[in-house]
């Protein structure tokens, strides 16, 4: 059932990433050109739409869906860019000091694992030099470390999405049910009023689900930008959240839902 349930979410996200390529080619798309393109249901196209607009990735109209204000259509045509890179926020500082935090949390002979996203890698440069052992999907991650002969890296296996520089699939989940953490540094897409700690990711939520299940404690990094930022995938929440990292300006209110399931939080 579990193999199942993935191979579901991988046909989901592979129909949606043909949804988005189509639309950063043409600019629009319409709900019935769509569901002929892909032969399937227009209820199925629909749905497809609805989720992709709650991720933030388009916005719906009449019948169909356009680019996001500020976006770009993509010139060289379909199938040019598959799936975007991660959107690169500009304050290295803001990363930096998250990751300095972080890396205060970690004892010596510690297992940690270290999520995807553009702040752990800042987190692995911390942990350089250090007696751990660092386990990640991330290749960012992977090529921060390589070279560093005081960390034992374990990279998990799984598919290789080259933009995304992370490793996804059964594999890497399965991977993850034979670790044991010290230590979970992890990222997100958004952060909800109610403490839902969500992604817009289909195949990297159930991955972060298994590193949380792996870890003994649990660290979120979560820059004040990911309040409320976007995704429809829920990950976990702040209850289930031992410390959280932040930056000046995050909610109070989202702050007070950790401190209140005690959890410990650190602003930057």
């Amino acid at each position: 059932m579990h193999l199942i349930g993935y191979a579901g979410q991988v046909i989901l996200r592979q129909r949606q990433d043909r949804i988005i390529t189509t639309l950063r080619s043409a600019g629009s798309v319409s709900v019935r050109g769509l569901a002929e393109a892909l032969d399937v249901s227009e209820a199925t196209i629909r749905r497809d739409l609805q989720i992709l607009d709650a991720n933030g990735e388009l916005s719906r109209t009449y019948g169909g869906a356009v680019l996001r204000p500020g976006a770009t259509v993509n010139a060289d045509g379909p199938g040019s860019d598959l799936e975007g890179p991660f959107a690169q926020e500009v304050d290295a500082a803001a990363k930096q000091a998250m990751a300095t935090a972080a890396a205060a949390l970690v004892r010596d002979d510690s297992v940690v694992i270290l999520d995807i996203g553009t702040t752990t890698p800042f987190v692995a440069r911390a942990l350089k030099g250090r007696n751990i052992t660092i386990i990640t999907s991330n290749l960012a991650v992977f090529d921060e470390l390589r070279d560093d002969t005081a960390v034992r890296l374990v990279l998990l296996g799984g598919v290789v999405r080259r933009n995304y520089r992370t490793l996804v699939g059964s594999l890497t989940e399965l991977a993850l049910t034979q670790v044991s953490a010290d230590i979970l540094f992890l990222s997100c897409t958004g952060v909800r009023e109610n403490g839902q700690v969500v992604d817009n990711m289909a195949v990297e939520a159930p991955i972060k689900q298994s590193m949380i299940a792996a870890s003994v404690k649990v660290v979120l990094l979560a820059s004040k930008s990911k309040f409320p930022g976007s995704g429809a995938l829920r990950v976990c929440s702040l209850a289930d959240v031992d410390v959280l990292i932040t930056t000046e300006g995050a909610p109070e209110e989202a702050l007070e839902h950790c401190r209140n399931s005690g959890g410990k939080v650190t602003i930057v």
